[in-house]
Parts: C-alpha cells; sequence; structure tokens
C-alpha cells in the first residue's frame, strides 16, 4: 500500500523560470524549492525549449527531495501556449516550439482563414504562438515531413506527466487556454483540429485531478522513490492559481495572477461582454467550467520598464510616490505590443521619472492600472484577490485598491505560489486553510488613473 501523502513536489514550468517545490499537503507552507532559468535555444528549426536541461533539473531535484524532505506525490503545472508533439516511439518528433516566435505572413494569413469564430472558442486572435493552434498550423505546414511522423499531441503539463509515467493524456486547463482548439462553454474540441486535419493525433482528455499512474521503474530508480509514488495529471498555471480560491470560497470574486503574465479571472462574471480585440478569453478551470477572463504580459512589461534597478528602500520609494502623483510621472501602453487590453498602442512616458524611484512606482503603477482596466473588461466584481510576485509589491497593491474602488486581497502566511499550490491540491483535494488581509488605498492614485485614461489613444 502506498504512504499517506503528506508532501508533495510539484514541477513548476513557467516562462522566465522552472522550478521544484515541495509543499507540506496540509498546511500549504512551501518546504524545500530549487529554481532554473527556462532557456529558449535558437537552434533549427525554430525557437525552442531546452527540454532535456529541464528534464535533468527535474531528475536531480526529485531524487535529492526524496532524501529530504521527502514527498508522497508528483504534481505538475507549466505556463500555456505549449504542446509536445511525440513520435510513435514516444520521442518528440519536433522540438517544443517557444510561443513567442513569429511566422511569415502567409502562414498568418492561411490560419486565420481556417481558425473558428471567436463565438465557438472565445479565444481571441493573438500574435506570435499565442494560440497553440497557429503553431500546430506552422508546425504541419512549414516542416511537413517532420509532422508527418507526429503519432500524438498532447498539452504542456502532461507531457512531464508522460515522461514519469508513460501515460499520453491530455487536460482541459491547457486546451481552453487561448489555443482556438476547444469550446469552453461545451467542454469539448472546437472545428479547428478536424480543419487542420489533426483530431486524431489528441489523446484522450483527462481531469487534473486525477493520477495519471505511478512513475516508470525506471524513473523510480533514478530519484530513488517507491514504485507506486503517484503522478497527478497537472494544469495550465494560471489555473493552478486560480484552484485554491475556488475551492475556498464562492464568487463572485476576481483573481489577479502574476507572473510573466498577469491574467485576470472573473469567477461567475458572464461571457457576453467580452471583447476579443482587447485580449478577453474564457479559461477553462480545473473542473471544467468557463471562467471569462483578461490579460497581458504585466510581468515582462514590468520588467522592461524597471530593467537595471536595483534594490530599493522602502523610504526612497515612499518619498517617490509622493512626487509620482503630484508629477503625473506615468507610461501609457503597451510595453509589449500585440496583446493585452491596448495591443496597438506603442508604449511611452507621458512624464518621464527622474530617478529609479519613481521609475519603479511608475512601472508600479502602470501595471495596476493596466490590471484594473483588465478587470473592467470582465466586469468588476468587486473582491479582487491578487496572488503571484505582485502581491509583495506594495505600490501596485495600493494603487490597484485605490483605482477599483474594491476590496483587494492578499494572503497571509507562508504559502507557497499560487501555481504551486493549486498544484498541490491536485493531490490533496482539500480546500486550503488561508487567511487574507485587505490592502489600504493609496490617496491621490484615482486622479493619477483620470490623467492616465485621457493619455490613452481611442480604442477603435
Amino acid at each position: 500500500m502506498s504512504e499517506p501523502i503528506r508532501h508533495i513536489a510539484v514541477i513548476d514550468i513557467g516562462k522566465t523560470h522552472a522550478k521544484l517545490i515541495v509543499v507540506d499537503g496540509e498546511s500549504g507552507e512551501e518546504i524545500a524549492s530549487r529554481k532554473i532559468a527556462n532557456r529558449v535555444l535558437s537552434a533549427p528549426p525554430y525557437p525552442h525549449y531546452d527540454i532535456e536541461t529541464l528534464w535533468t533539473f527535474m531528475m536531480e531535484g526529485l531524487s535529492a527531495f526524496q532524501k529530504e524532505p521527502g514527498y508522497q506525490a508528483i504534481s505538475i503545472t507549466t505556463h500555456g501556449a505549449s504542446a509536445a508533439l511525440l513520435n510513435s516511439r514516444g520521442d518528440l518528433a519536433m522540438p517544443v516550439l517557444d510561443y513567442e516566435h513569429g511566422y511569415p505572413e502567409h502562414i498568418q494569413t492561411a490560419y486565420a482563414a481556417l481558425r473558428p469564430p471567436f463565438e465557438e472558442t472565445f479565444s481571441p486572435a493573438l500574435p506570435i504562438g499565442l494560440n497553440l493552434g497557429a503553431q500546430l498550423h506552422y508546425q504541419k505546414t512549414v516542416f511537413p515531413s517532420d509532422f508527418a511522423q507526429v503519432t500524438d499531441i498532447v498539452t504542456y503539463p502532461q507531457y512531464w506527466a508522460y515522461r514519469l509515467t508513460g501515460i499520453k493524456a491530455n487536460e482541459a486547463t491547457s486546451l481552453g487556454c487561448h489555443t482556438d482548439l476547444w469550446q469552453p462553454d461545451k467542454g469539448c474540441f472546437s472545428s479547428l483540429p478536424q480543419a487542420l486535419d489533426i483530431a486524431h493525433l489528441f489523446p484522450a482528455v483527462r481531469s487534473a485531478f486525477d493520477a495519471l499512474g505511478p512513475v516508470l521503474p525506471e524513473i523510480a530508480d533514478v530519484i530513488g522513490c517507491s514504485s507506486d509514488l503517484p503522478v497527478y495529471c497537472g494544469l495550465h498555471d494560471s489555473n493552478a492559481s486560480l484552484l485554491p480560491h475556488l475551492m475556498a470560497r464562492k464568487g463572485p470574486f476576481a483573481v489577479v495572477s502574476t507572473g510573466t503574465w498577469v491574467v485576470c479571472f472573473g469567477v461567475g462574471a458572464v461571457v457576453e461582454k467580452l471583447d476579443p480585440a482587447r485580449d478577453t478569453l474564457v479559461n477553462v478551470d480545473a473542473f471544467g467550467k468557463p471562467v471569462p477572463s483578461a490579460r497581458f504580459m504585466g510581468g515582462r512589461e514590468f520588467e522592461i520598464l524597471t530593467h537595471g534597478i536595483t534594490r530599493l528602500s522602502p523610504e526612497s520609494l515612499e518619498r517617490a510616490t509622493m512626487r509620482v502623483l503630484s508629477g503625473k510621472v506615468a507610461y501609457l501602453p503597451s510595453a509589449v505590443e500585440g496583446s493585452g487590453p491596448f495591443p496597438d498602442q506603442r508604449g511611452h512616458w507621458m512624464n518621464e521619472p527622474a530617478d529609479d524611484a519613481e521609475r519603479h512606482v511608475a512601472a508600479s503603477f502602470y501595471t495596476a492600472m493596466m490590471t484594473a482596466t483588465c478587470l473592467d473588461l470582465i466586469g468588476n466584481a468587486g473582491t479582487i484577490i491578487v496572488e503571484g510576485p505582485f502581491a509583495g509589491n506594495l505600490s501596485f497593491m495600493k494603487a490597484l485598491a485605490a483605482i477599483t474602488g474594491g476590496q483587494v486581497l492578499v494572503t497571509d502566511g507562508n504559502s507557497p505560489s499560487g501555481t504551486g499550490l493549486g498544484a498541490t491540491l491536485l493531490a490533496t483535494r482539500n480546500a486550503p486553510r488561508q487567511s487574507y488581509h485587505p490592502v489600504t488605498p493609496l490617496n491621490g492614485v484615482t486622479e493619477y488613473y483620470r490623467s492616465w485614461r485621457e493619455g490613452l489613444q481611442p480604442i477603435a
């Protein structure tokens, strides 16, 4: 008989970094962690993820953590907009394509004619490879001989589950995150797989909560675990962030998941008001239910705007806050073009910051104003829970509370990121014992936000 599940090892692959953590299943606390950069290789045939370096990182970490602190299950969460194409031997038939790779115009035009309407998929037309269907079309069209070797297409979290268990599967949170491949309201594939003649390549869709199987014997030997160690199916990272709150409270409320992407989930919101031209969409939660959402590349934009800034003292940031507000030092969207609520606008400073502290505060305010815009697009629920890196940014949090006028909450305690906790819950299925504290709004931000709105270009 297998051991009771006390600790869960979570593989968490974000766009920028990959992490391996161990979470206490009862308290939800992170008790061990490792981190590595998620490298993109520029080698032919196209930019792709360094899969084998990630695999080595996982194996070394799982082996070390099996000794101390130990774990009794493995769960997985990864970024979206990625899939693995397998051949008859179960190996990668083609490298896992980086979703930030762009395609020739004629390829884009051909795909635009094939993709289903927004009313079918609730997936907006996005640039580069942000629609997974566009990636598959590109790979099939440009590399036909390689694609002819593909026998299975599996979503990205489930690829790693397959590497661990030998069991192939797909899962709805990854199929439902702006892929063009899924109908969120019906819980089934869209017409696109048939249009691309790839419908027969998708293994069965499994629940994120399913234990796909034990680790393969050779994996058990490498990491030094028991042969019956279960591996859970896994889920898309933003939906992993949403899961703890779905299990702990009833809607309506909003969850703001922050990382490379800032994704706003409107639990209990309606789909009829979504605007596909402004990067609104319907995600699918871990229970298979549709969730109206809006997003922008907030973490990436914040990195761009604060590049080169070293550690700043709280006192310097507090002094800079007053200067930013009084001087209306502000950045107008978008630092990353092509997605988010203002996809066609080119970012620029409305008033330039005088120093690093002002730039940091203004970048935080910019991200808060963009987040507030996304929340408006899905219907501001009043209660807003923020998780991830931006939850520790007081300038962002206080500005968001002032702009939205809602109750902005952040979780207390030594819990892992929302993604890590959400993946843990696939194994424990226990509603997390989380406590929240409200954020105090920052005075003077509403007038600043009004000026920012007036500086925006009109939306067509």
